[in-house]
């Protein structure tokens, strides 16, 4: 038997993925009860509400939480240590590129528009799961950049985390350029170019050839 006030058709799964839209599209503070309500499939009364998921900033946890197991996974490869350190951070980027201009849910990064779309000082603890989630990011790009180093890519005496600071940056900024209306293939043509700043950064090989020994 259905719970008092949830419509017979309601789905919780089906309605986190509706919450995560909105919070993603809106921000935490900016998303109302009445909109998830009503994004929720219409007529779920608000003590149903609360009975399927305890609170607001509950959702907005949980809405979180499958965000990074869908579509955060693009940076995932932060962490494969099987590819190569500047492959990853390439392909993390151009995934992420890729996904913010999906049709089908809102534009740009719902972790990255969290920085601008945070929760108000009285709810700051809502918004460490986007903290954690950004922190997990910038130290995959920190370490692709170190591994680049010890590998020998990348020059011994480079500024390690002011190189990925770029790279993380560059990572946020890609929301913005999304929301504004950006198209996939003009971020995948950044992501090229920005490509060119880890290249800067290769260590030079010698060209110079030993001298002949002498008869």
């Amino acid at each position: 038997m259905a719970t008092m006030g949830r419509p017979r058709n309601f789905d919780r799964d089906t309605a986190v993925d509706q919450a995560m839209c909105l919070f993603w599209e809106h921000g935490f503070d900016a998303t109302s009860l009445a909109q998830l309500k009503e994004g929720l499939g219409g007529g779920i009364t608000a003590p149903s509400f609360y009975a399927a998921f305890g609170s607001k900033e509950a959702l907005f946890r949980e809405a979180v939480d499958r965000y990074m197991a869908t579509h955060g996974r693009v940076t995932a490869c932060l962490h494969d240590l099987a590819m190569p350190p500047r492959a990853a951070i390439e392909t993390a980027l151009r995934r992420s590129a890729a996904m913010q201009c999906e049709p089908g849910h809102p534009r740009g990064c719902m972790v990255s528009l969290g920085v601008m779309s945070a929760p108000s000082p009285g709810h700051a603890a809502v918004a460490q799961p986007l903290h954690d989630a950004r922190a997990i990011v910038r130290a995959g790009i920190l370490a692709c950049v170190r591994r680049g180093v010890a590998l020998g890519e990348l020059r011994a005496d480079i500024d390690t985390e002011a190189l990925a600071a770029v790279f993380d940056s560059f990572l946020t900024g890609l929301s913005t350029l999304a929301r504004d209306g950006a198209d996939g293939a003009q971020l995948d043509a950044a992501v090229t170019q920005v490509m060119l700043v880890w290249d800067a950064s290769r260590l030079v090989k010698s060209t110079k050839r030993k001298p002949a020994p002498k008869p």
